[in-house]
Order: structure tokens, then sequence, then C-alpha cells
């Protein structure tokens, strides 16, 4: 692997920065796509809806953010996964 190194918070594996995507929490405490990686505590996660669903079973958002406040849309995150996946 070339570059940044980072874990996907579904399945645990490290892979290259570029194959993941950053999410981060937005407005209302919510989680949501980071494409612009604008900066903050983030979270990666791999482009497949898989990794999505066992982020979300396991809770890992709200380890990864230290906060248990949040809630997501695992509907509308799947979508914009598959929108972000499509452009590589």
């Amino acid at each position: 692997m070339t570059g940044p190194v980072r874990t996907c918070v579904g399945c645990g594996q490290a892979a290259a920065q570029s194959t993941l995507v950053r999410c981060r929490v937005g407005d209302g405490a919510r989680v949501v796509l980071d494409v612009k990686r604008s900066g903050g505590r983030g979270a990666w996660l791999h482009r497949e809806a898989g990794c999505l669903e066992r982020a979300a079973k396991r809770r890992a958002f709200a380890r990864a953010f230290r906060r248990g406040d949040l809630s997501w849309d695992a509907v509308a995150l799947r979508g914009e996964l598959t929108v972000v996946a499509g452009r590589d």
C-alpha cells in the first residue's frame, strides 16, 4: 500500500485511504459521508454496504466519534456509498 493507511470501522481491515470513504458527524448528531474531508474527527469505511451494516450493528460510529447520541440513516448512507463507489 502506498500513501496513508486507515482502518475501516465496519470490518476492521487496514486499507489505503484512497479506497475508503470518510464519515463525520453532521448537523443534529447525524453520521454523514465527508467526501470533501472537511477536518475534525472522522471514521473511515469501505465503499461497501456490508461494511456499513457491520459498523451500524457493532455501534462502531459511537465509539469512533466518542459520542453516544449519534443517529444515522442506513438507507441514505448506503445510497451515498453507492454514488461515491460509482465515481471510481
